[in-house]
This record gives C-alpha cells, structure tokens and sequence, in this order.
C-alpha cells in the first residue's frame, strides 16, 4: 500500500496524498486517536492519553464522529469511540532537524454541542491548504456523552467532558505536530457556533494554558445563552424509569446502557431554540476544582482578566437568527408569537410575571414596532434572533477583553451573500442576507460547494477570508500579508474608545459600533432588569 508514512510518539501512520483548490499538493492523515476510547467505566470521564500501536496504522479514513442526529434529516450516525483528529500539512519533515514552524490551525468544530464532526463532508481542507499551514480538524465527545454532569464530586463526573477531549487534543497537537512540519509554538484555535465558545472557553480555561497562541471565534463565545448547560440527571433517571434518586446508582446504570439507548432517552429531554430556558447539554462550571475544566462564571472571569490572553479573532454573521428559520425545517416558516420565550433566561423572571410580560412586550414593539409577526417581516424576526442568540454577547465579549487583556482583539461583520453560503443552500432560504454558518463555505469546501469560476465574486471571497485567516495564523495580525492583492484595508483592531471592526462583504469595508441601536436597546432592557433582580 502507497503513501507517505509519519512516525508519531504513538506509533506509524500511513497518509494520503490530496489536491488544494489551486491544484498544489498536500498531505492527509485521518482518524489518528487522541485520545482513549471513552467506553465503559470512561464514558462521561476525563479523556486518557491514547495508547500506542504496532505497525502502521491507516491513516486514509476518518474516524468516527461522536453519537448524533444530523440536523434536517434526522438519521442517527457516529458511535463512542470517536476521539480521534485529522491533520492536513504541505510536507512532512525529510530530515530528522529539518525545520518544522509551519503555522498551525486547530478546528473546532461546531453543532450546539450536539452535532457536528471535523469530517470533510463540511470541512474539507481544499481552500485553507492554499497557505503553507498545518491544518488539524477535530473530534469530541457531543451530547449527555460528552456535557453529563453530577453534583456529587466524588463520582469524578462533574462535566466539561467534551471541551477536556478538545484539550487532550491540544496536548496531542503540542506533542506530535512537528512530525507534520508544524510549530507546537505557533498554533492557532478556530472554531465557529459552539466550536467557537468552546474555543472562547479555552481562552477562560486555566487547564488550557499553554497549548494555544491565538483564538478566531466565528458566531459564538462562552457568553451566549445557547452556550451553557445544566444537571439532567434527574430528567434522564426519569425518562429511563429508574426507581432512584442515587446519584452513584443512576451513573452505574447510564454506564452499562447501551450506546443508542442512551442516546436516544437524552434526546427525549427538550432542547428548543428560545431565549427562557437553559439548554440541557452544554458547558457548565464545575463544582471540583482538582481537574476541572472551568470553575468560575465566563463572565466573571471576563472581567477579571484571569484568562489566557492571546490575539484574538471575533466576528458574527449579518442574519444569524435565519438559523431559527433552519430549525423549523422542512415545516413552513412559522413567526414568534409569545415573546416571553425571547426574554434571556439569565434576568430571572418567571414567565408569566408582570415584569417577564413588560419585557416580552418591549421586545415585542423595538423589533416589530405596531406590525404583527408574520412570513412577510422575517427579517425582524432574524434581527431579534440574531442579536438575542449571538450578536449581544459577542460584542460584550470584545468590549470585556479589550477592557482586560493585553493582546488585539479583531472584529468582523460577514455580508457577502453568494453560491457559497452554506447553511442558505442545505436550508434552501431564499431570502436576503448572511445566516449563521453561512461563512463556513468560503474556509472549508463542502458537500454543497459549487464549482468555482475564475474570477467570481466566490474565488475573491474564498481568497480574502484565507488570507486573513491565516495572515492572523502566521503574524498575530489579520493585515499582514505577502504579496497579497485581495485585502485592501487596514483591520484596525477593538479599543477601549472605538468598537472597530471589518465588515466582509463583496468589498471589504471598515466601521465602528455595529449595531448601535439594537445593542443600546438590549443594554437598557438588561441594565433596569439585573438591578431589580438584585
């Protein structure tokens, strides 16, 4: 059997060679382990290193993906024994001193903690393997496998199971990645949606520190609402008819279920798209400190300036909210109607109270003023959902880290509406403007991905988002570029006066404080609310 052949510390892997969008070369090495398999008495634990192999291992196929649902269709897919990564690199070392200081990029992957895997039918490598990088895609633990958490620390399930996968994978990366030409010094975390406030997490993780250099987060941070999760385990003793309340008896028996069990009863517990409520599988702050992952409220140690302070991308898509569109599918279009479900669960007010109603009501009248909800106004609907779900937090995340960190934080905005925006395309929306997950088709090839013509408005925005992407991966700095024709501003970066930030559309343009009046209506809102609460 042909192919190049890498010796990490675990062991020999046999690879592939593959072809980039610009016709260069690259090489592929799929479904490497991590870490060990989470079966039996390891699942809902901290990931172990992974043990090492004899021969060559084959290293042609993706590894599994964690258990899930794929959004849309439906059907299940994936397993347990999902740990594993792919890494992408232009050349392999020939010498045993041969420089290896190629940037490094690790994708996290997103999917609400849920979903998703770092596979290639979403994230091909094609267009990022223009650069001279190693590009590393993940796998991690998703759902109750992987955001199960108990209250009693003794039974060392406190949660955070899947963002500690994501840092064994990054000690797997500081470990093994020179042997792809690649620089443990110099490696850059990115994700978008919860791949992106997993990587936010990390920034806050002190368990973290160390293992990366810069974040991009696309369309998500650990302070949206969509981002935390709770204790279940109540819910799921209940689903599964289990006569006990015993913390230590219901996780010997969620260990022993089979996988599509499990799986299948965690699905039962509601997991809606609104605002009013807490998600059931998500991050949590950990009651432990001895190995935890996070300890403390994001925010507060946002403010704090306890975090690792690294250069940082951040950025959201123009329509973010077309994504409550998605989730409808393939039913017709539906519009809010009770407005209590958009009052943010975080202000503590009972539904159904005067105050949750009075808030409902000013949400209600600053997004539709006297117009009724209907399939004809979505776009207050996307508005009011994007800001609700993603824009908010992550502008208050800039502004927090610009107030405490001693590294540049870069903002973004996408407009750039084409063939390629991805999540339009599986959802067949038609309507004007930038959903979230629509940036992922112009970084990573897809199942969707048209042909690219030279010189469309597609190739010159596969170009820009490359480039500044990986200028940042390479400089600390999105605008530092070599020979390169397709950036024509300069990104100035956050400060603690000015929240400027780059809008990337069919030209690229700068400004400062998007969104202005939705967020000073949110800032009001949350301000009277926080202070009557407390």
């Amino acid at each position: 059997m042909k192919g190049p052949v890498v010796t990490i510390s675990s062991g020999k892997l046999r690879g592939k060679t593959c072809t980039s969008i610009n016709n260069s070369q690259f090489l592929s090495f799929q479904g490497i382990p991590y870490a060990k398999p989470p079966l039996g008495r390891l699942r809902f634990k901290a990931p172990l290193p992974a043990e090492p192999w004899t021969g060559i291992r084959d290293a042609t196929r993706e590894g599994s993906s964690s258990i899930q649902r794929i959004p849309i269709i439906k059907m299940l897919q994936g397993g347990e024994d999902c740990l594993t990564l792919n890494v992408y690199t232009p050349q392999l070392p020939e010498e045993k001193n041969e420089k290896r200081d190629k940037p490094v990029m690790v994708w996290i992957h997103g999917g609400g903690f849920v979903s998703g895997s770092g596979g290639t039918e979403v994230y091909g490598p094609e267009f990022l393997m223009t650069e001279d990088i190693v590009l590393v895609t993940i796998n991690y633990r998703l759902g109750i496998f992987g955001f199960l958490s108990l209250e009693d620390p003794d039974l060392d399930v406190p949660g955070n199971a899947g963002l500690k996968d994501i840092v064994m994978a990054l000690k797997w990366v500081k470990e093994n990645i020179s042997y792809f030409s690649g620089n443990p010094n110099n490696v850059t975390i990115f994700g978008e949606s919860a791949g992106a406030a997993a990587s936010h997490y990390l920034i806050l993780s002190p368990m973290a520190k160390g293992l990366f250099h810069k974040a991009i987060l696309q369309s998500g941070c650990a302070l949206n609402i969509w981002a935390k999760g709770r204790n279940v385990t109540r819910q799921i003793a209940d689903i599964l008819d289990l006569q006990t309340t015993n913390e230590k008896e219901i996780l010997n028996i969620l260990e022993t279920l089979p996988v599509k069990d499990l799986y299948k009863a965690a699905e039962k517990i509601p997991d809606p798209f609104i605002a009013c409520v807490v998600r059931p599988y998500g991050p949590v702050i950990e009651k432990k400190a001895d190995g935890a992952f996070l300890t403390e409220d994001p925010l507060e140690i946002l403010k704090s300036g306890r975090y690792n302070h690294v250069p940082i991308i951040m950025g959201y898509t123009n329509r973010e909210g077309m994504l409550g569109e998605v989730f409808q599918k393939p039913k017709p279009f539906k519009p809010i109607t009770d407005f209590e479900k958009a009052v943010p669960y975080f202000l503590g007010l009972q539904l159904g109270s005067d105050r949750s109603k009075l808030v409902a009501q000013q949400i209600k009248e600053f997004y539709y003023g006297n117009e009724k909800p209907t399939s004809k106004n979505k776009d207050k609907f996307y508005l009011l959902h994007s800001d609700n779900f993603f824009v908010r937090e992550l502008l208050l995340a800039a502004k927090l880290h610009v107030e405490t960190s001693t590294s540049p934080v870069f903002l973004y905005r996408m407009s750039i509406d084409t063939r390629l925006n991805m999540m339009k395309t599986i959802a067949m929306i038609n309507e004007p403007g930038v959903c979230h997950a629509d940036d992922l088709g112009y970084l990573f090839k897809n199942m969707v991905t048209p042909n690219i013509k030279p010189g469309s408005d597609e190739e010159l925005a596969i170009k820009r988002f490359v480039a500044l992407w990986t200028n940042f991966a390479k400089f600390n700095d999105p605008n530092s570029y070599e020979n390169n024709s397709v950036i024509d501003v300069n990104w100035n970066p956050v400060t603690k006066s000015d929240v400027n930030f780059l809008d990337i559309g069919k030209k690229l343009t700068v400004g400062s404080n998007p969104e202005a009046n939705r967020m000073v209506f949110w800032k009001n809102v949350l301000n009277v609310n926080l202070v009557h609460k407390l």
